[in-house]
């Protein structure tokens, strides 16, 4: 594979329907930039629709934007219904959209905000979707996780809402944990029908404004080091983008940026963290996903096989 994959690596793009999740600004803002550019049909799928349609008029090619709100089950289901009255079919969503290291809150469902946003909405978005991309050949399920799946990170199933203690730090890296044990999942519930395949991808350490709940101790040195230790939305879009348009890529992989730690550079297959790949895990954060969302997928129960570690994943 080229070590300096690129936009302009990205394939023609025409007659492809793309939903972006958090694509008014940052990282999902160039992936739906980057996809429209190439010829797709986007929708930005916002929370705020005044400044998805704001962000609409800075993209050139066909933009549409769609509300929805990831910390309302009710709005998911809203935005599912609203895009399958207009779509008859999908080739990818991305599922983008997330919020980081936010004080102690819950979602309009009474999910803790960070598992319930980063986790819990995307699962529910795409179960409601699934049956639009299932026909379609190559389309893709393309999450954004986070090295932040590493830090202090684990799926706390006795207490998932946070409720006897809090730690932002700690309800992050179970929401980014849980997105690469859902991408792992579902991969395995896909890999029957033979048409679509569940992809995984993080932006490394990206200049935008998901840092601006973090605590000062963070975000000051941050907000220093920036032109140091980070890399433009543009360039952490790139795993995102090579995740969803690569013609090699293949089901259960994860990207990152090719540098140092992972935190900048052209996107590289990456490796998740051990945990990540444990089986018996993915399929009770599956099955507590389904019972907290009241989503059920259109997909067989998964295989026992595990996902391979590394990056020679095969689909």
């Amino acid at each position: 594979m080229s070590d300096k994959w690129t936009t302009a690596s990205i394939p023609d793009q025409h007659g492809r329907v793309a939903v972006v999740t958090g694509a008014n600004t940052g990282l999902g803002f160039e992936t739906a930039r980057a996809l429209a550019e190439h010829g797709a049909s986007v929708v930005l799928a916002v929370r705020n629709v005044e400044k998805g349609e704001k962000a609409a008029a800075r993209i050139n090619g066909e933009v549409t934007v769609q509300a929805l709100d990831l910390t309302s089950l009710a709005s998911v289901r809203a935005a599912a219904q609203a895009l399958r009255s207009r779509y008859d079919r999908l080739d990818l969503l991305i599922n983008n959209a997330g919020v980081m290291y936010t004080p102690k809150q819950t979602t309009a469902d009474g999910f803790e905000m960070q598992f319930g946003t980063n986790h819990l909405g995307h699962f529910a978005l795409t179960g409601l979707l699934l049956d639009l991309m299932l026909p379609v050949p190559g389309s893709r399920v393309v999450t954004v996780s986070s090295t932040g799946h590493r830090i202090r990170a684990a799926i706390h199933f006795d207490d998932l809402q946070w409720e006897r203690s809090y730690s932002r730090a700690g309800a992050y890296g179970q929401s980014k944990l849980a997105n690469l044990m859902f991408t792992y999942e579902l991969q395995r519930r896909l890999a029957p029908h033979g048409t679509t395949v569940a992809v995984a991808a993080h932006p490394g350490l990206s200049s935008t404004e998901l840092v601006r709940n973090s605590p000062a101790a963070i975000r000051l040195p941050l907000t220093w080091l920036a032109p140091l230790v980070t890399q433009t939305p543009a360039m952490g879009a790139l795993p995102t983008l090579r995740a969803a348009a690569d013609p090699a890529v293949l089901g259960g992989q994860y990207y990152g940026p090719g540098g140092p730690l992972e935190i900048k550079g052209h996107p590289q297959l990456a490796t998740s963290s051990a945990q990540s790949y444990e089986t018996a895990v993915q399929h009770r954060l599956w099955a507590v996903s389904e019972d907290l969302t009241g989503v059920m997928f259109p997909v067989a129960q998964s295989q026992q096989n595990p996902i391979p570690s590394g990056p020679a994943i095969t689909s």
